[in-house]
Formats: C-alpha cells, sequence, structure tokens
C-alpha cells in the first residue's frame, strides 16, 4: 500500500491517510457568517473523496476579523446549529474536519466588517487594502485572544474533531509574529518572544477551552516576502520550536500574505524569462523546520500534484503529510482517485482563476474546462 494512504495520528486523533484538504475560503457562507447549504454540498462531496482530513475555510472569531463578505463565522453561539450540520456532513461520510479559527487583523475593509481594520501596529496605508490600520489596545488584545478560546469551544460543541490556529498569510496572528507588520514596543512587540506572546495565549485559551482529545494544529508562514524584517525559515522554525513546548499537535507551513506578494513562493522564471509554476515550493522551508519540532507532524502545502512525489517526500523527507488546496478545488474527488490508479497527477495547472474569483466574491470553484471524470 502507499504511503500516502496509510492511517496516521495527529495527537489522539486518528486519520485514515496522509492527505489533508489545506483551508480554503469559499465564499459561500450566508452573509451573516452562518453556514449555507452550498457549503454544505461542497464538503459532503469533499468527504466523499477520501481526503483524511478536511480543514474549511478560516472562520472569523469575532466581528472585527471576518476578511471576506461570505466568510463562515464562529464569534457567535448562533453559528453553532450551522456549524454542527457541516461537521455532520463530513463525518456522515466517514470524514474527519478541523475547524481554523482566524482573525483578518488588517487585511479588511470597513465595508466588510463595518469596522475600522486593528492590527499591532500602523506603519501606514496597506497596499492592497488601502486602509491604515487602528493600533489594537491592551484591552482589545485580550478581548481577541479570548475570542480565539471562545471560537475553540463552539468547535467542539459543534462536532469538530479538532481546531487549526491561522497564523499564516498575513492576517492578524501572524501580524503579530512578523517583525514587519509589528512595530509594538511593549509586552506584545520588540523581541522574536514578546512577539510570539500573542500567539501563545492564543493557543492558551484555545487549549483550555477544547476537550484533551482533540487536537490544537496551526497554519504558520515561513515567509512573509514583506520589503523587509518578516518572517523567514529561521524565525518560522524558531517559532515552532516554541509551539511545540507548548504541546501543539501539528504544524501546517505555508507563505506570503494577501498584502505582499501571496503567490511568491508558487511562481519561478523559466529561461524565456516568463513565470512558470514551481513545484514543492515550500519543502527547503520544511527540511529547515523539522529538525527543530522533532517527532511532531509537519504538513506540506504548496505545489504538491504527482502521487510520485507526494510518496517521495512522506518516505524520504521533512514532512508527514500532504496538504493541497487548489487540487481539491478541481478534484474533490481526487485522493479517492489517486488509491483506486485512476489518477497519478492532480489536473491543476495552477492558474489561480478559482482563488482570484473568491477575492471578487464569488463562490470557490474551478474555472479550466474538462474536470476528469469520476
Amino acid at each position: 500500500m502507499s504511503i500516502l494512504f496509510s492511517s496516521y495520528q495527529l495527537g489522539q486523533l486518528s486519520v485514515a491517510n496522509r492527505l489533508l484538504h489545506s483551508a480554503t475560503y469559499e465564499s459561500m457562507s450566508k452573509k451573516n457568517g452562518e453556514v449555507s447549504q452550498a457549503l454544505l454540498k461542497r464538503y459532503r462531496q469533499l468527504a466523499r473523496g477520501n481526503i483524511g482530513l478536511i480543514v474549511p475555510g478560516h472562520m472569523h472569531v469575532h466581528p472585527t476579523g471576518k476578511a471576506g463578505l461570505r466568510q463562515t463565522g464562529i464569534f457567535s453561539d448562533k453559528m453553532i446549529p450551522g456549524l454542527k450540520e457541516l461537521a455532520s456532513v463530513i463525518h456522515e461520510e466517514q470524514g474527519k474536519v478541523v475547524f481554523q479559527l482566524a482573525h483578518a487583523g488588517r487585511q479588511t475593509r470597513k465595508a466588510v466588517t463595518g469596522l475600522d481594520p486593528i492590527g499591532p501596529s500602523n506603519d501606514g496605508a496597506d497596499p492592497t487594502f488601502g486602509v491604515e490600520p487602528r493600533v489594537m489596545t491592551e484591552a482589545e488584545i485580550l478581548e481577541l485572544i479570548a475570542a480565539f478560546g471562545d471560537a475553540a469551544r463552539r468547535a467542539a460543541e459543534a462536532g469538530a474533531d479538532g481546531v487549526q490556529i491561522h497564523a499564516a498569510h498575513g492576517y492578524l496572528i501572524n501580524q503579530f509574529l512578523s517583525p514587519f507588520f509589528n512595530r509594538r514596543e511593549d509586552a506584545w512587540g520588540g523581541s522574536d518572544k514578546k512577539r510570539f506572546r500573542f500567539l501563545k495565549q492564543v493557543f492558551l485559551a484555545v487549549r483550555k477551552n477544547l476537550p484533551q482529545e482533540l487536537p490544537v494544529l496551526i497554519k504558520l508562514n515561513t515567509n512573509d516576502f514583506t520589503p523587509r524584517d518578516g518572517i523567514q525559515p529561521d524565525l518560522a522554525a524558531r517559532y515552532a520550536k516554541w509551539l511545540v513546548e507548548l504541546g501543539i499537535d501539528g504544524i501546517e507551513i505555508s507563505s506570503g500574505t494577501l498584502s505582499y506578494a501571496p503567490l511568491a513562493m508558487s511562481r519561478k522564471r523559466d529561461v524565456a524569462g516568463d513565470f512558470a509554476f514551481r513545484d514543492g515550493y515550500h519543502l527547503e522551508a520544511a527540511a529547515m523546520i523539522k529538525p527543530a519540532i522533532g517527532s511532531t507532524p509537519l504538513i506540506l502545502v504548496g505545489g504538491m500534484r504527482k502521487m510520485e512525489q507526494m510518496e517521495t517526500v512522506l518516505k524520504n523527507g521533512p514532512v508527514d503529510m500532504i496538504s493541497m488546496s487548489r487540487p481539491f478545488i478541481r478534484e474533490p474527488l481526487l485522493a479517492k482517485r489517486f488509491e483506486s490508479g485512476k489518477s497519478q497527477s492532480a489536473s491543476c495547472v495552477s492558474c489561480n482563476n478559482c482563488l482570484a474569483a473568491v477575492r471578487l466574491g464569488l463562490p470557490v470553484k474551478c474555472y479550466v474546462r474538462g474536470l476528469p471524470q469520476t
């Protein structure tokens, strides 16, 4: 049997195989953040594809942290019934699901939240969102730490099999961790340890509100690609080590922010000077981070398309699970096709039209014709 389809353990959670559906903003929830029928339909189909672990799109833990008009919310107990339906449709198809908890920080607009965007610091107008974030007060920092903890409780009450803390892609926790975004000189910034403090307190609040048998995972940036001073793999490895010491159950690595170079790692120039897709673009960072975390599971996202390549890095490389986003948008049943021998490679061409669509407020889907037959 392929190592790709061997069972694996994330804390006390056993998953059927080494494939993870990476959290992907769907732009499918109701405008108030509640789960919609379209969202349920999407995840039932994905669960039928035999993916080892499904992480739905990021869920905002507080009204100030809403990143998109149709982003799923987990900021109120009123959301629990819909979230319970979401977990149930995945469980009914024998799948496992982890909810990703997030706050947009400065990467949003007043038109989305009804409120001024906030962040650890204000270094001028955001180049993508065009607004200057309001600097968070101590009281607001503590309020949001509590909001992450409350969201974890709701995830457990809804029947999720665990949670993932979103500390990547330029969202609020990434902003606190990054020397570029976090210019504070108080207890929440000014050194690596102080910049890590917000994430540490979020983790402790989340862990306190979850039953011990439910894992806490994290999505962590390995490179911010900001003009200067951002997170790079050596700092990411330091943060990862501290997370392991706290008791994190698994680390998924990624890179980029919405404000600066969101797809920087996924492209390279070919001999003609044109940009081409880059395979396995977080493997180098994974090799730097794995020694810092020992036996703690490391989950690789980014540019993994061929089954043979996935098997090789699982057998010989520094990673323990393979995470994909765009391939599962195009082929929800891709894992089942791999396992049955119908496919050896994802058919996703990485055109990114699916991601461009959700930025425009459209539901996520593949815009390339000729989907593989199941």
